[in-house]
């Protein structure tokens, strides 16, 4: 068996689905999350300066979704048909498109600044996303986003999703997924119900 440790931050964001992934897959790992102030330091100690990092016997590995393919591999949670990995890919990679856009909004300093972008986001690209994440949803069933089963797409979106509804964004609505893609908040909720999910979180 491999030796594994994941690294990131102890919050929601790119590392979060490879946690839930290895925890779903009772498989072992050092979760090893790294203190926000203690991030300028460890920086230049990951290959391209950016968590997360999977070390795998040793060998750091970068690149969250690389990593969320290698992991779903290994929990049996990445399809093998390769148009349903294609799909699944698809998923993952849109919401790190999303995630991108959203991101660089909160560390504008100037609030009014902020709200105007996170206004413009939630009227575009938030809103645009979202649905056609529903869209794919139901394209493929209602339940999981590639084949009849739970694979590294869905914990992606879940992750998202629970960001959405943190309220860490101040200008978009925790009530915006309900209203724009009610059966993403259905799926966000069944993940949620999975025991190893419950567990993860103290549920």
């Amino acid at each position: 068996m491999h030796q594994l440790k994941l690294t990131y931050f102890d919050s929601l964001g790119r590392g979060e689905p490879a946690r839930l992934a290895l925890k779903i897959g009772n498989i072992p790992f050092d979760d090893e999350r790294i203190p926000i102030e203690a991030w300028s330091k460890f920086k230049h100690s990951t290959p391209f300066g950016e968590l997360p990092v999977l070390t795998v016997d040793g060998c750091q590995i970068s690149q969250s979704n690389s990593i969320n393919r290698f992991v779903g591999r290994l929990a049996n949670l990445y399809p093998n048909d390769p148009v349903q990995a294609l799909y699944c890919d698809e998923m993952m990679d849109a919401v790190d498109d999303l995630l991108q856009k959203v991101v660089i909004t909160t560390v504008i300093a100037d609030e009014s600044k902020k709200q105007k972008e996170q206004e413009a986001l939630l009227d575009g690209p938030v809103t645009l996303y979202l649905r056609r994440f529903e869209e794919r949803l139901q394209e493929n069933g209602g339940k999981y986003f590639a084949g009849n089963d739970l694979s590294v797409a869905d914990l992606k979106v879940f992750v998202w999703v629970q960001y959405l509804l943190s309220g860490s964004l101040d200008y978009i609505p925790t009530e915006t997924v309900e209203r724009t893609a009610p059966c993403l908040l259905e799926h966000f909720n069944r993940i949620s119900q999975n025991p190893a999910i419950k567990r993860h979180y103290g549920l």
